[in-house]
Parts: structure tokens; C-alpha cells; sequence
């Protein structure tokens, strides 16, 4: 029973770890949240035209760039700049920015975003964790 969740974890860890993951993430749910902070129906926001269009777009393009950022790593730069902007634009266009909230979270996510790097050597305390899984196993001097 056990073996499928052993195989699953270090398969999600390994993707997980291939991409700026809670980057992506916090931009997510920064759009999400101001798209739910929006309370105007559909045909009063088609009524007023542009202005309440721009409600719904700003919030529909941070989280198209968030699930952009987890599942094409490669333009990350691009989508962070995006996403950082359209954060910025739901200040004027939803609601303060999904009050201050959403906002947050997508300024956040995307700063996290553009400032990770691929396959970056391990950090100092992963090299010391493994150093003394070594050591406890006996295997120091290999």
C-alpha cells in the first residue's frame, strides 16, 4: 500500500523543483482572489463597457500567467514582468486590487518568480543534511 506514495512524492518533488512552483502559485491565487472579489454580473459589466471589461481581464491574465509560470518555466521572466503589471493594474481596475489582498500576492509571486534560477547547486543545509545522513550510515569517508 505504501509503495505508490513513496514513488509519488519524489516524482512531484523532482517537478515541483524544476519550476519557480510557489511563485507560480502566489500569482494563482492573487488573480483568483480579486476574480472573486468582483460582485458586478456579466451584462453590467458588458454595459458599461471597457472600464468593467478591464476588471475581469486583469484578474483572467495574472492567472493565466500563474499556470503559465508552473507549466512553461522556460519564459518565466516574460510572465513574471506580466504578471507583476497586471498586479499592479487591478490597484485601478478590481477593487484595490482585490483589497490590497490579491495584489499582494500577485506582486509577491511574481518578484519570487523572476528572481528563481535553474538547477541551482544545493543550499548549504541540504549539503549539511546529507553530510550527516552520511556519517550516521557509516559512509563518512566515501
Amino acid at each position: 500500500m505504501a509503495e505508490p506514495a513513496t514513488r509519488t512524492r519524489p516524482s512531484w518533488r523532482g517537478w515541483r523543483g524544476r519550476r519557480p512552483f510557489w511563485g507560480g502559485v502566489l500569482v494563482l491565487f492573487g488573480g483568483l482572489e480579486i476574480l472573486f472579489t468582483l460582485r458586478a454580473p456579466l451584462p453590467v459589466v458588458l454595459h458599461i463597457g471597457l472600464q468593467g471589461l478591464s476588471g475581469y481581464l486583469v484578474p483572467v491574465v495574472m492567472v493565466v500567467c500563474g499556470l503559465l509560470v508552473l507549466f512553461n518555466p522556460a519564459q518565466r521572466l516574460f510572465y513574471s514582468i506580466v504578471a507583476v503589471l497586471a498586479s499592479l493594474a487591478s490597484w485601478l481596475t478590481s477593487n484595490l486590487g482585490g483589497f490590497l489582498i490579491g495584489m499582494l500576492f500577485g506582486l509577491v509571486g511574481s518578484c519570487l518568480t523572476f528572481g528563481w534560477l535553474p538547477d541551482q547547486p544545493p543550499r548549504r543545509r541540504l549539503l549539511r543534511r546529507g553530510q550527516g545522513r552520511r556519517k550516521a550510515a557509516g559512509t563518512a569517508g566515501v
